[in-house]
């Protein structure tokens, strides 16, 4: 399909700005730094537990327990508590509908982040600009082909065991 228009989903881009929060968030919990005045290292660490999914989970989609716990993480950590706002803005930027807004959007998102997720930013930025942008033109998912694919292993899965290809 040499006319085929390659589209990065944005469940994938989100994937990667998620893992570089979360690596940020356990290299706190081992070895917490740069915490804000009367926090000791005890609090900075209680307040890092269970706190992974407060952090990656969307804005609209978290529990009380879960906003309670990202208060406190925002409160021991200022540097998770910028990386979770840029994060959210990041995640903000791909309800866009017009894509030149997006792309202006996407390019102050990667300055202003550059220092916070310099991974994702090199990513973003360098191999997977142009298939992010198609995203925003076409709005196509991969989404249908992983759930077909994800019913196929299944599948095949469940025919562990079978010794006859016809049985199976």
């Amino acid at each position: 399909m040499p006319n085929a228009d390659i589209v990065a989903d944005r469940f994938h881009v989100m994937k990667v700005v998620n893992q570089e929060l979360n690596q940020a968030r356990n290299a706190f919990k081992r070895d917490p730094d740069n915490l804000p005045d009367a926090v000791s290292v005890d609090e900075a660490k209680a307040a890092l537990k269970n706190s992974k999914y407060a952090l990656l989970k969307p804005k609209d989609n978290l529990t009380e327990t879960q906003v309670s716990k990202l208060a406190e993480v925002k409160a021991v950590s200022p540097k998770l508590a910028q990386m979770y706002c840029h994060k959210e803005a990041f995640r903000d930027l791909f309800e866009q509908t017009n894509r030149d807004d997006a792309i202006l959007k996407l390019l102050d998102w990667m300055d202003t982040a550059k220092s916070l997720y310099p991974k994702s930013v090199a990513t973003i930025g360098g191999r997977w600009f142009g298939e992010i942008i198609q995203y925003f033109e076409n709005r196509t998912t991969s989404g249908v082909v992983e759930g077909i694919n994800t019913r196929l292993k299944l599948i095949k899965r469940s025919g562990y065991g079978f010794r006859n290809f016809q049985r199976f």
